[in-house]
């Protein structure tokens, strides 16, 4: 299926999509992991066998033990949820978001099959992305996609105020499958998989995120009409 419009190097783009039929594609923790470290071994210009990795791995950390040459996205941000996914892609060389993509989504779909005996399509079609073509949404998009797992735990957030701030602030500060570990809280190996120094250039670190969870719940994003 072609795109309507080329993504283009050295643009931004935001790319997400959900399981078919809004169906979990995430069921576990293996689950969320085994697609982390698609996002690191996908940013590859040739083909990685996992079984390579896995063979190396032995009881080390599998994000430091396999060099990845990064040159086909930079990940500036991503959140993972059980029925879909978000991520923040610069494209650093020409076709290199779909290539990731193919490889990304291709790896952990035969990993999905293979698992859980699963036939048909896993995702809800191609990829969507979105080119963040206005300053303000470059603003807000980083914000918006690290705020998408205050739904598990709020799921009405947006239509309300939070119920327990505290208790999803802290929720949102140990989410494990999302970049806003990496980027606002303290380093880990899955740090490897973003484009660090880049994105800290998008982001304030020091912004009242809470604030900013009841400023989307109000209707004030920007994302209002666009998602």
């Amino acid at each position: 299926m072609l795109r309507a419009a080329p993504l283009i190097e050295g643009e931004t783009y935001h790319v997400f999509n959900r399981g078919a039929h809004k169906n979990d594609v995430f069921t576990n923790l293996d689950d969320f992991r085994r697609f982390q470290l698609g996002l690191f071994l996908a940013n590859h210009s040739e083909p990685i066998l996992m079984r390579d990795v896995l063979n190396r791995q032995k009881y080390r950390e599998p994000f430091s033990v396999y060099p990845v040459d990064k040159t086909l996205v930079d990940v500036l941000a991503y959140a993972l949820l059980p029925n879909h996914f978000h991520l923040v892609l610069r494209q650093k060389s020409e076709g290199g978001i779909t290539r990731f993509m193919k490889k990304l989504v291709g790896g952990y779909s035969m990993y999905f099959n293979l698992k859980y005996q699963h036939s048909g399509t896993l995702f809800q079609g191609i990829f969507k992305s979105k080119h963040l073509d206005s300053e303000a949404y470059f603003k807000w998009i980083f914000a918006y996609v690290h705020l998408n797992p205050v739904s598990l735990v709020e799921p009405q957030w947006k239509e309300k105020r939070l119920s327990k701030p505290t208790e999803t602030w802290h929720f949102l500060k140990q989410y494990p499958h999302s970049s806003f570990y990496d980027l606002y809280v303290a380093e880990r190996p899955e740090r490897a998989i973003v484009a660090y120094e880049e994105s800290l250039q998008y982001i304030d670190r020091e912004f009242d995120m809470a604030g900013l969870l009841n400023e989307f719940a109000q209707g004030k994003s920007v994302f209002d009409s666009r998602d």
